[in-house]
């Protein structure tokens, strides 16, 4: 008896401490869309390089396709994957340093078609089922694409470098890392219609479970400018609440939010969370950074994992680490080179 009750022990404990499966990042397979979903994974690689790439991880197997353009098309993708966005049935790949769109068709991610002759692309939103903007950070513009055939059609003038943007109330919401306003554009006009001041370098921008906007400013340390959180009323353009962080060494970026709307992820010396209703920012991080480089940040919708891509040295290749929304770690992989963000797909 105590024999077969130390043994069942012994299996109890064996059980508690097993693991998650390595993952291991396969150069060969095919991207594979299941109902289950995955993440994409944005490796902008180094600058003049031309080494960007995108792996997919996905949910239904734990399997890893390394570098799906490349396999799909024979060819690299460009220099410096900036970001996604699926249109669609479509992926539009923004990479920054080709001045170009590589759009593919989201099954299989076979080119559809090359978007040229833009400067520093950064960010892509579908502002109708036939229009996109994209921001950019060279140009002083804000280029409006015509999704029927994958061309520039006009250009907004916009100062300074534009960056994240949003669709609300009708609108689009455009960040802006060299001022200190948030820029509201009419879609159907090509117009801006009003500037928002919020804080110096807005940077990201998400919207809540109630309908509002929050705003992450960066700051600038060199200037003794703090970094800031706002939250803006998409209906009345309104700031309905402002809070600075204690000091300009602090830089924010990456703000993220969870499904529910209600809890708010970004980047600062680690991971920090911050709950709609009560935004603190003098507490230590969510998730220690200690001396990784964490670069890039996600909050899977389904979930609630937590995705951290550490950047290493901006040379190697980078590591993917996967937190439960407790914090807990739960597992990690290799990436490409600067892995800098996710794209979830649901």
């Amino acid at each position: 008896m105590m024999y077969r009750l130390f043994t069942l022990v012994i299996i109890l404990v064996c059980l508690s401490c097993k693991k998650d499966k390595p993952i291991k990042p396969d150069p060969e397979k095919p991207i594979q869309i299941t109902p289950q979903g995955g993440v994409f994974i944005l490796n902008e690689g180094n600058y003049q390089w031309g080494n960007a790439s995108i792996d997919f991880y996905n949910n239904a197997d734990s399997s890893y396709s390394t570098n799906v353009f490349k396999t799909a098309n024979d060819r690299p993708l460009g220099d410096v994957f900036q970001s996604m966005e699926i249109i669609g049935s479509k992926a539009y790949l923004v990479v920054n340093n080709s001045g170009k769109i590589e759009v593919v068709n989201l099954s299989d991610f076979k080119s559809l078609a090359s978007i040229n002759g833009l400067t520093s692309p950064r960010y892509i939103k579908a502002v109708s089922e036939t229009k996109a903007y994209v921001t950019d950070y060279a140009s002083n513009v804000i280029s409006v694409l015509d999704l029927t055939n994958n061309t520039v059609i006009k250009t907004i003038p916009c100062r300074g470098f534009t960056e994240e943007l949003i669709f609300s109330s009708g609108k689009v919401f455009v960040t802006n890392l060299k001022s200190e306003y948030l820029y509201v554009f009419n879609p159907i006009t090509d117009l801006l219609t009003d500037s928002i001041k919020t804080g110096y370098a807005s940077n990201s921008i998400r919207k809540d479970k109630n309908g509002k906007l929050w705003i992450l400013c960066s700051g600038e340390n060199t200037g003794g400018i703090p970094g800031s959180i706002h939250r803006v009323n998409p209906e009345t353009n309104l700031v309905e609440y402002s809070v600075h962080f204690p000091n300009a060494n602090q830089n924010p970026f990456k703000l993220r939010i969870n499904s529910e709307g209600d809890m708010l992820y970004f980047l600062n010396n680690g991971i920090c969370r911050a709950s709609i209703n009560n935004i603190e920012l003098d507490t230590q991080p969510f998730i220690v950074q200690n001396n990784l480089n964490f670069y890039g940040l996600g909050v899977e919708p389904k979930t609630g994992i937590i995705y951290i891509a550490d950047a290493i040295d901006y040379v190697q290749k980078g590591k993917i680490m996967r937190y439960s929304k407790e914090g807990n770690l739960i597992n990690s992989f290799n990436a490409g080179i600067i892995p800098g963000d996710f794209y979830f797909l649901e």
